[in-house]
C-alpha cells in the first residue's frame, strides 16, 4: 500500500495515475487501434501466411504502427520487465476472440533462446498464453518448440538477414493429428511463424492457426 502511494501506477501513454493492474487510462485506451479481425475469415495475416505455409485461421489483437500507443504497449511487454502486460493483453483478446466450436487442441508460443531468456528474465509470451489457456480451457505447452540459435531481436535485423536464417527451430517431442495455435507478439514478414509452422506440420499430420498480439503488414 505504501509503495502504491509512493510509486503509483501510471498510464504508459499520458502518465495519468491509474489502477494498479491497468496499462493505460480510459482516455488513452480509445487510441489503441484494435484490428477487429474475424478469426475465421480472410485478413492480411492469413493472406500473407497462405503464401508461406498452409494455415487454418489467423487473428491479431492490435495494429503495430510507428510512433503509436500500440508500439509502446509491445515495448512495455518485451523490454521493460512488465510481464503483467501479457495478462492484460490476453484479457483484451478474450473480449474479442471467439473460437466458437472450433477450438485448437493446443497453444504454443514462440520460444526464446535460453540465453535470451536469461537476459530478459521472462518470456513475454508465457503469461499471455497461460491466461488465454485458462480462459479458453485449451492446454498450452512452452516446451514443444525449441529455438536452436541465439540471435538479435528481429527488429534489429535487416530483411535479407531474416530470410537467410536456416532451421532456427525444432520440435522437442512427437505430436500428430493436432490443431496447434501458434502465438507470437508481432507479425511482420511472417518468417519466424513460417519456420515454426513447417516444423509442426512436417512432424505429423498437424494443422496450424496463428494468433499474434500485433500485426505490422
Amino acid at each position: 500500500m505504501i509503495l502504491d502511494l509512493l510509486f503509483p501506477n501510471r498510464c504508459i501513454h499520458c502518465n495519468r495515475i491509474i489502477e494498479p493492474d491497468f496499462l493505460v487510462c480510459n482516455l488513452c485506451f480509445n487510441q489503441i487501434h484494435f484490428t477487429h479481425y474475424d478469426y475465421f475469415e480472410s485478413n492480411p495475416i492469413k493472406e500473407k501466411c497462405n503464401l508461406l505455409f498452409p494455415v487454418e485461421n489467423t487473428y491479431a489483437l492490435i495494429r503495430f504502427e510507428e510512433e503509436s500507443l500500440s508500439r509502446k504497449i509491445i515495448h512495455e511487454l518485451k523490454y521493460r520487465s512488465r510481464e503483467i502486460t501479457g495478462k492484460i493483453l490476453a484479457e483484451w483478446t478474450t473480449e474479442r476472440l471467439d473460437f466458437k466450436n472450433q477450438r485448437p487442441d493446443l497453444m504454443v508460443s514462440v520460444p526464446l533462446h535460453p540465453r535470451k531468456l536469461r537476459e530478459r528474465g521472462y518470456n513475454q509470451l508465457h503469461l499471455f498464453t497461460e491466461t488465454l489457456s485458462k480462459f479458453y480451457s485449451i492446454p498450452c505447452d512452452h516446451q514443444l518448440i525449441k529455438r536452436n540459435h541465439y540471435s538479435k531481436a528481429q527488429a534489429l535485423k535487416d530483411k535479407q538477414h531474416r530470410l537467410e536464417t536456416v532451421n532456427p527451430f525444432s520440435i522437442t517431442q512427437p505430436i500428430t493429428g493436432k490443431h496447434i495455435l501458434l502465438i507470437d507478439d508481432v507479425f511482420t514478414t511472417g518468417n519466424t511463424i513460417s519456420s515454426i509452422a513447417w516444423e509442426i506440420i512436417n512432424v505429423g499430420d498437424n494443422k496450424v492457426s496463428i494468433l499474434v498480439i500485433a500485426v505490422d503488414v
